[in-house]
């Protein structure tokens, strides 16, 4: 197995892993639509995106997005996706992920990783916490939904 920043040449490997996150969160399947956003995301370079793979098999992936934090005035990254593909969890692969995102976290020189996950995602949760990330009990998470 290998962890690498992902190219353009992984588009099909990350489109198939990334539409298979998004049924995981009850979202109906679209091959095309998951293959645009990732492209895109890969040439504006608006993510980073970090993906397994074993011989040319997508074992799983994470992806990144920057942003600021003002009040340390530094860098920041959200984790806004993780997914391993359902046929090789419990291998490790989740942890490998998340040391490759603070690895690059700290390379960048960033403050920190943020990350949601669904409340009755408990396998996540403990891969979370057993990683280091706390639960935030300090502030409040709002959305503002513009679709509706």
């Amino acid at each position: 197995m290998k962890i690498y920043q992902a190219t353009i040449e992984d588009l099909e490997g990350i489109s198939h892993l990334f539409n298979g996150y998004r049924m995981f969160y009850q979202q109906t399947s679209d091959l095309e639509g998951a293959k645009t956003y990732i492209k895109n995301r890969l040439e504006n370079k608006d993510s980073i995106i970090f993906v397994v793979k074993d011989k040319q098999e997508y074992l799983g992936f994470t992806q990144l997005y920057p942003t600021f934090s003002s009040i340390s005035m530094k860098r920041a990254w959200v984790l806004n996706d993780l997914y391993v593909d359902t046929e090789t969890r419990n291998q490790g692969i989740g942890n490998m992920l998340l040391h490759k995102a603070k690895d690059f976290a700290i390379e960048t020189g960033a403050k920190s990783i943020s990350l949601e996950t669904a409340p009755d995602n408990y396998a996540a949760q403990r891969l979370y916490e057993k990683n280091g990330y706390k639960r935030d009990s300090q502030f409040y998470h709002y959305d503002l939904d513009l679709a509706e």
